[in-house]
């Protein structure tokens, strides 16, 4: 196997991976929350609880504008900061019951933006995809 070009395959892949993302999740987001918030709040929703530098680190911002946008968040009422009980300058973030339905009104607009785009897939199309989905998992996205 030629690694470079499976490289090469891969940047193709994760480019592919980016537009089609950009496609699927275009204005299915609130207006009362910014990009950056959107952002943070999808990553919070699909792997929460999770720490601030686990959001700075994953969305590649720097800890004080973190710290601010979770700030705005936290205020907006979308998300909830459990402060640990032996130190309490360690959190972890969740969604609050607001955060969890607006993330869920924009899951149901991607979910049918997605079923729109696989609706011609034939049921062994979608074992395929489904199969490619769980490797790329446990072997390059773990």
């Amino acid at each position: 196997m030629d690694k470079q070009a499976l490289f090469y395959k891969l940047v193709s892949f994760t480019s592919s991976v980016h537009r089609v993302t950009h496609e699927l999740t275009k204005n299915a987001k609130s207006d009362s929350i910014s990009q950056v918030q959107y952002n943070m709040l999808e990553y919070i929703a699909v792997s929460q609880p999770v720490t601030p530098s686990d959001i700075s680190d994953c969305q590649g911002m720097a800890m004080p504008n973190t710290s601010r946008e979770l700030r705005k968040l936290s205020e907006k009422n979308l998300i909830e900061k459990i402060h640990h009980p032996e130190d309490r300058r360690k959190q972890t973030i969740r969604l609050s019951k607001d955060g969890e339905a607006l993330m869920n009104e924009a899951f149901s607009t991607i979910e049918s933006r997605f079923l729109d785009r696989i609706q011609h897939a034939s049921e062994a199309d979608l074992e395929e995809i489904d199969q490619a989905i769980e490797t790329l998992q446990k072997k390059l996205f773990y």
